[in-house]
């Protein structure tokens, strides 16, 4: 039996050694379908939006070249993540492996890329989720609602980890079925024609900026292995609940994608029918200036029946329960990941207190609470998406050279999931995430096409963002850690 932590033993005082156990452990109340709920449930919003910015970066086939390359990266990083997430069932993922196989410096990296990737993918479906209602409620404010919706599900994970996560089982099955009835209704009105039209107006350059939009057709599925802690025989159910999870999102992510440009073109799933027209030569033209939409679905579903008819109906309000269990699961992966940092001191010592009633991190709930109203006052979509992906790339890369330092490092800890074909998926999910990341630092240093002064610059932010979080790192965190804090880390099982 391993020893003891500090957390574990230790009544009195402050941090992660001195409060009392009960205020800095979850309770276990997940099973494996609840967790693929989750893992679906945090991405599935990227089905319903966000991912036909891409089409107007790449065209058709420059989106689907970065999603062939994502889709990759991401299946080789699941499967390779799954070890750790089981052989190390923690709360702070990322941030807990990088601790504990390359050191407090490599875990505070990947915990804060971990905390952008949550903190701004939230506002983000927020956003969408204010959008949606408009369909319905034309006067509403979008951010009034987006702001409502923050506060209601903030409430519900701070209500309980077993309530928020059935709900989420729920809206998840509901938001799968929603897409695959899309699928259905929408194959039979696909046409390679139409696929294929103006595939690639941008060329490769196109392809690899994309890539942003292609990641977020997954993004955030890795939020599993912050709930492993709460999972009731996490050596089994995590890699059960992430591996269904991963095979879903796939099979989802390309029905969605070909089925939608199939109907009338990419040009249609991007833009408004009243921004574009039809030139002689038959090539469909954009209107100067036309907004990109955040519904690509609906617009498709819109060539083919009527806004009146029950199925556009029915879709569209499925296509909210999408976004609502992408927003509620990224609440729930975003309050473990700062409980997490603050338990163990990369962050104030309050954060990672759970109540003595509910057992949730309740205070790392108001935390995310908060910088996720402010972003949605300040921020737009596409800058967030962005950010968020920018941060969950480098994420990808400090957690598969863990992988790859603790396999030689601690070569007998128990591994009840083992990495198939290790090295070479950990390598493969590797090597494109730090080509995706490069990619996207490069096509956004500036992005000369944004609109604003924020997203103009948006990678400088998330560079200085590192480079100023490592200088406090340096001057005030890691004289503050204590030799019980870092022993907490290193007898982490």
């Amino acid at each position: 039996m391993s020893e003891p932590t500090p957390a574990e033993t230790s009544n009195d005082g402050p941090g992660p050694g001195g409060d009392s156990a009960e205020r800095l452990h979850l309770k276990r109340a997940l099973g494996p379908l609840m967790l693929w709920g989750l893992g679906v449930g945090y991405v599935i919003s990227g089905e319903y939006f966000g991912w036909n910015l891409g089409l107007k970066a790449g065209g058709t086939a420059g989106l689907l070249a970065a999603l062939v390359l994502v889709t990759t990266m991401y299946v080789a990083f699941v499967f390779s993540y799954t070890e750790m997430a089981c052989a190390i069932p923690r709360a702070g993922g990322v941030f807990v492996y990088g601790v504990r196989a390359l050191g407090l410096r490599a875990g505070y990296v990947g915990g804060l890329a971990q905390l952008v990737e949550f903190v701004f993918a939230t506002p983000a479906i927020a956003m969408a989720i204010g959008d949606y209602f408009g369909v319905w409620f034309p006067q509403a404010n979008a951010k009034w609602i987006a702001l409502g919706a923050y506060v209601l599900f903030t409430a519900l994970n701070i209500w309980g980890v077993h309530q928020a996560a059935a709900f989420e089982l729920c809206v998840t099955v509901l938001a799968v079925l929603g897409l695959v009835v899309f699928a259905a209704v929408a194959a039979p009105h696909f046409e390679w024609s139409n696929f294929t039209a103006n595939a690639m107006p941008h060329g490769w350059g196109g392809t690899l900026a994309a890539i942003p939009f292609a990641i977020w057709f997954y993004l955030a599925i890795e939020g599993v292995a912050n709930a492993a802690e709460e999972a009731k025989n996490p050596r089994r159910d995590v890699a059960i609940g992430f591996s269904a999870a991963i095979v879903t999102l796939v099979v989802l992510a390309i029905s969605v994608f070909v089925f939608s440009v199939g109907i009338g073109g990419w040009e249609r799933v991007v833009y408004p029918d009243e921004t574009l027209s039809v030139a002689v030569d038959g090539k469909v033209q954009v209107a100067q200036g036309a907004a990109a939409s955040n519904g690509p679905l609906p617009l498709a579903l819109a060539q083919i029946m009527k806004p009146t008819h029950p199925i556009y109906r029915l879709l569209v309000a499925v296509g909210l329960l999408g976004f609502v269990a992408s927003f509620n699961g990224i609440i729930l992966a975003a309050g473990r990941s700062l409980f997490e940092m603050g338990r163990v001191g990369f962050l104030p010592h309050f954060i990672g207190h759970t109540s003595r009633v509910t057992k949730t991190p309740v205070n790392a709930l108001l935390v995310n609470l908060v910088i996720g109203m402010t972003a949605i006052l300040f921020l737009d979509t596409g800058g967030l998406i962005t950010m968020s992906a920018l941060g969950a790339v480098t994420l990808y890369i400090v957690s598969m050279i863990a992988l790859m330092r603790l396999r030689a490092k601690e070569p007998h800890l128990p591994r009840p999931f083992r990495t198939p074909l290790y090295p070479l998926l950990p390598l493969v999910a590797l090597v494109m995430a730090l080509f995706s990341l490069v990619t996207m630092v490069y096509f956004n240093l500036p992005d000369r096409s944004a609109t604003n002064f924020f997203q103009r610059w948006i990678a400088l932010w998330y560079l200085l963002f590192l480079a100023a979080s490592l200088g406090y790192y340096y001057l005030f965190v890691r004289g503050r850690l204590t030799e019980e804090d870092i022993a907490h880390f290193q007898r982490i099982e």
